[in-house]
């Protein structure tokens, strides 16, 4: 997916994601005040939830290496007023071009241990920049259930490549992102701790929702019919496609869920 498309696609699933990343952040009680990253920030979307988790006093630093991602990021800040609160930086999350012991926390959602890079020199830069007493916090998306009725269908859509992104056959199992908890101890972090946040959605599904999902579908398995077998295929095609008579969103019971899974942990004072 080309850079433009997958902005678009942040902002159009958004509307998905916003409430159980929203809770994910209240979980980790950041400090009034205090001063953090959101390392591999994308558009900026995160580090809205994140100011506001601060209050005011606070500060908010987005950190992304696309420029085109960062430029839209100031357009949001800007139209939320928000200028003031939070700011961006680009770079890379491997090599953060902040000091030592420079926040009160680090943030990072579906990057540091959700891309094809190996995760412990990114914790560990995570780490390096956050205070004493600091926590160390990342996210990504974990597993969904959009298919309501045809679980084997699903099943072999989330055996794909796109399905199981970012994990690919040979990838080591130790830097699978559920093994995230291993990392943190490794680095000494300490009381390293996980926990998992669903969002769900139901029939009758809003406008924006039903628009967020047929977007959602095509993210997850916008490239998955060339793995099925024909007969998955025709099934796919049939469920999966919003111009398909029998386009499951239509379903008048529909339900889907998708969970998101935070993991963190404190820097030893």
């Amino acid at each position: 997916m080309d850079t433009d498309s997958y902005l678009h696609s942040l902002l159009v699933t958004n509307p998905l994601r916003e409430p159980t990343l929203r809770a994910a952040i209240e979980t980790l009680y950041l400090p009034f005040g205090s001063s953090g990253l959101d390392a591999g920030c994308g558009i900026g979307l995160q580090c809205l939830l994140l100011s506001a988790a601060v209050g005011s006093p606070g500060h908010v630093t987005g950190l992304d290496i696309s420029p085109k991602f960062l430029n839209r990021g100031e357009e949001i800040v800007k139209e939320e007023g928000l200028s003031g609160r939070i700011s961006f930086q680009e770079g890379d999350v491997g090599s953060i071009p902040f000091d030592d012991r420079t926040f009160d926390w680090a943030w990072s959602a579906d990057c540091v241990g959700y891309g094809p890079w190996e995760p412990l020199p990114l914790l560990k830069e995570l780490s390096r920049v956050v205070k004493p007493g600091g926590i160390v916090a990342i996210s990504g998306w974990s597993s969904e259930n959009m298919l309501p009725g045809y679980p084997r269908l699903e099943a072999r859509l989330r055996a794909t490549s796109g399905g199981i992104a970012p994990f690919v056959h040979g990838k080591n199992p130790d830097t699978h992102f559920l093994r995230a908890l291993g990392w943190f101890r490794e680095i000494g972090l300490e009381e390293p701790t996980a926990k998992v946040f669903a969002g769900s959605f139901y029939a009758p599904l809003s406008p924006e929702i039903r628009t967020a999902l047929e977007e959602l579908f095509d993210m997850r398995w916008s490239d998955a019919e060339n793995e099925l077998s024909s007969d998955d295929q025709i099934e796919y095609q049939r469920l999966c496609h919003p111009d398909s008579h029998d386009f499951i969103l239509n379903l008048p019971d529909y339900y889907g869920f998708f969970t998101h899974t935070l993991f963190w942990g404190k820097i030893a004072r």
